[in-house]
């Protein structure tokens, strides 16, 4: 009974550490990777920016010197006119983290107006929420007077999403971006659960057996 119990315990431990495993995270940024929010970047901010996926909840953080610059939270029209007089936020700490709320384009500029003059701004595009989405039925068309057969039913073709990226900022590169980094156990979990399903019955199937055996 002892092992019986043990063997029960090992499988509920498995299923709490796979669900875990399994449920979306949060990740952290560094603006710039290893160069940090400065003005000469061994990579332009905006192809940093499309190497990466971005969601909810995922936090940028800007390094930089405190006190000899700042970040900007702007709208787009002050993104592409460099104004720092009106900001949505200021970021000043020298370590300066950003957290996403929403999906959707956010512009970043120097507080420097000459430093984003020469480049030193970015945008990021946070992926939508993805849902289950319903899908009603298209409406069956009405009998043609010639022909007592119903017309077929034709749903619209899939609309296609162009880069928004690529829509923002003409200079950016227009190829897709890369998958996420270290975001594999994204879109795992039917598979995960799929085997610890299968685990959990297996582990059934042994108890119930090892019964008959007793």
């Amino acid at each position: 009974m002892a092992s019986k119990r043990l063997f029960v315990s090992t499988l509920l431990v498995i299923l709490m550490l796979g669900l875990a495993s399994s449920s979306p995270q949060a990740y952290k940024f560094i603006v710039g990777g290893k160069d940090g929010w400065v003005l000469s970047p061994s990579e332009n901010f905006n192809h940093w920016a499309e190497r990466h996926r971005f969601q909810v909840n995922d936090t940028l953080l800007f390094k930089y010197k405190k006190g000899s610059d700042s970040v900007l939270v702007v709208t787009k029209e002050d993104y592409f006119s460099c104004n720092t007089k009106t900001p949505k936020q200021s970021l000043t700490d020298g370590d300066s983290i950003f957290k996403f709320e929403r999906s959707g384009p956010f512009f970043f500029i120097s507080g420097n107006a000459e430093n984003c003059q020469k480049g030193q701004k970015l945008i990021v595009v946070v992926l939508a929420v993805r849902s289950k989405t319903q899908h009603t039925p298209p409406s069956e068309a009405p009998p043609s007077p010639s022909s007592s057969a119903p017309s077929p039913l034709v749903a619209d073709p899939p609309a296609v999403s162009p880069s928004p990226l690529s829509d923002l900022d003409t200079n950016a590169p227009s190829q897709p971006p890369l998958p996420r980094e270290n975001s594999a156990a994204r879109g795992s979990d039917v598979g995960l659960l799929a085997f610890i399903c299968t685990v959990i019955s297996i582990g059934a199937s042994t108890a119930v057996l090892g019964n008959f055996v007793v």
